[in-house]
């Protein structure tokens, strides 16, 4: 069988949410949460979904939520983990097994469309945030965060990342031309667990950008 073009494909995801336990913490994105907890609820797609820490704290403060991921099992983690954790919250939230390298979006479909570290190679990349820049209805918001790839915090830390990162500017010209508002568009530092003892400084790329309630929806 020959490889997959992308390292992180589904069988990646699938054997990684195959084991035991949580892959990730569980909670949601910080910078999410920031970004989008003064944000009227409504639609939101939630990209790269996992096992849904970003999906359920969405649900809890009013979204209806669509949770899209490439592992089926990550679905059924995230699934089982919201009905029990809040059941009201998990009947909103309607979770979808997708390839983002070849699924689209509905256009202007989501009043939030959030991308948290979704790092794909080129020109998938590119295509990707096109794409999901165009699925943000007037009035809307676009929220992309990944590690960045202009500050050298991941070389030791990361090396499987290499070549996967992207830049402030990578995100900027992806969605040029796609008339949205750009409101944040930084390279932002926080605080992370080190696998030995400690934390370490890294540092993520973060672009919030706006439809204007006047655009056409088309």
């Amino acid at each position: 069988m020959a490889p997959e073009a992308n390292p992180f494909g589904r069988r990646y995801w699938e054997d990684r949410y195959a084991a035991p336990g949580l892959a990730w913490s569980g909670q949601p994105n910080p910078v999410m949460v920031t970004e989008v907890g003064l944000l009227k609820p409504g639609r939101a797609l939630d990209v790269g979904s996992g096992e849904g820490g970003d999906a359920l704290w969405l649900a809890r403060h009013g979204w209806h939520v669509t949770g899209i991921d490439i592992a089926a099992t990550a679905l059924e983690k995230a699934r089982a983990h919201a009905e029990a954790d809040d059941p009201k919250a998990a009947a909103r939230i309607d979770w979808q097994q997708h390839d983002l390298t070849a699924w689209s979006p509905k256009r202007q479909g989501f009043d939030l469309v959030s991308s948290q570290f979704m790092h794909l190679p080129e020109p998938a990349r590119t295509t990707l945030f096109r794409s999901l820049a165009t699925a943000v209805a007037p009035g809307g918001t676009l929220l992309v965060v990944g590690h960045d790839a202009d500050v050298d915090d991941l070389s030791q830390r990361r090396k499987h990342l290499s070549g996967l990162t992207y830049s402030v500017d990578d995100i900027l010209a992806a969605i040029d031309g796609e008339d949205l508002r750009i409101e944040v568009a930084e390279s932002r530092s926080r605080q992370a667990r080190n696998r030995g003892a400690g934390s370490a400084t890294v540092h993520d790329v973060v672009v919030r950008a706006s439809r204007p309630h006047s655009a056409r929806a088309v």
